[in-house]
């Protein structure tokens, strides 16, 4: 299957940011989950959406808000006086795309309702386990932590994403496009499904199947082993984040039409890895960009 026309007709929406639609791409074809941080007007939503219009999955919506609770997600038991006993009502949770608006305005206590869904595709609701659609990808978008009424999402929480990504503000070609009038909503509405459950579930069979060689393998382990030696690191990366790292690079080198991946793709999807899983060490003033930078920089291809 080729995705360069799933990218172009994405474009036709999102304009000028191709790489990012790929990484999105990439996030679903891994069987990973995503989360979109920038500031309000960027982008966001519309790229969820697109992405919901070109797959035609099952699609629910939450605007997560300061007094949402945790059975406004996953759903709740109501009592039937008719039939004398209670009935399970499920929540938006039970759908195959999943887009969490705002997720972190919402009490930490509601975000938890996420954890065991987005890890084990299931959710236990009064003691009885329930398992979720498939597939089943959650798109989830943030504003900056800096902004009033907002939550840090957990460590725990963070680690649920296997990518975390910015769009960032349009290119000056784009940006004109837009104030001249170029008609980004009806485009949406426009978008026919490209790829639906039935492709989706076989390209996804078909990353575990791209060949990784040993020297790309002992590149991931030896950036890995930096992150966890290295002094400007509070902590290194755990052996899901590494395994989430050669997930995506398998992804990303299928949707680039290679069956066996190269030293570039791990490089390529690093930062929307593990940037979310990095922290600087006490005393080191650096985000997640730099820490990622310092890896790539120091952590030779070739041992």
């Amino acid at each position: 299957m080729k995705f360069d026309p799933i990218v172009r007709e994405v474009g036709k929406v999102l304009l000028g940011k191709d790489e990012q639609v790929k990484l999105c791409l990439c996030c679903l074809l891994a069987r990973g989950h995503l989360l979109l941080e920038d500031l309000p007007g960027a982008g966001k939503t519309t790229l969820a959406r697109a992405l919901v219009k070109i797959t035609g999955l099952d699609y629910q919506r939450i605007q997560f808000t300061s007094d949402l609770l945790p059975a406004d997600v996953v759903g709740v038991s109501i009592f039937d006086r008719r039939e004398s006993g209670f009935h399970f009502h499920p929540g938006p949770i039970f759908t195959q795309i999943l887009l969490v608006d705002e997720v972190n305005r919402a009490s930490p206590k509601t975000q938890s309702a996420l954890l065991e869904a987005m890890a084990e595709y299931q959710v236990t609701v009064e003691g009885e386990t329930r398992a979720l659609p498939q597939p089943f990808f959650v798109i989830a978008t943030q504003n900056p932590i800096f902004q009033s009424g907002t939550f840090a999402l957990p460590e725990s929480q963070l680690d649920r994403f296997l990518m975390r990504m910015s769009l960032g503000y349009p290119d000056t070609e784009s940006e004109r496009r837009l104030l001249a009038g170029e008609p980004v909503a009806q485009n949406l509405e426009r978008l026919q499904p490209m790829l639906g459950a039935e492709q989706l579930l076989e390209q996804q069979q078909r990353v575990t199947a791209v060949k990784v060689r040993d020297g790309v393998l002992e590149y991931v382990q030896r950036l890995v082993a930096f992150s966890r030696t290295d002094s400007h690191y509070a902590y290194g990366l755990s052996t899901r984040a590494s395994m989430a790292l050669l997930q995506c690079t398998k992804a990303w080198a299928l949707i680039h039409d290679r069956e066996h991946v190269l030293p570039e793709d791990v490089q390529q999807v690093l930062e929307p890895v593990v940037g979310h899983r990095l922290q600087a060490a006490q005393g080191i003033s650096a985000n997640a960009h730099s820490l990622v930078r310092r890896m790539l920089s120091l952590v030779p291809v070739i041992a």
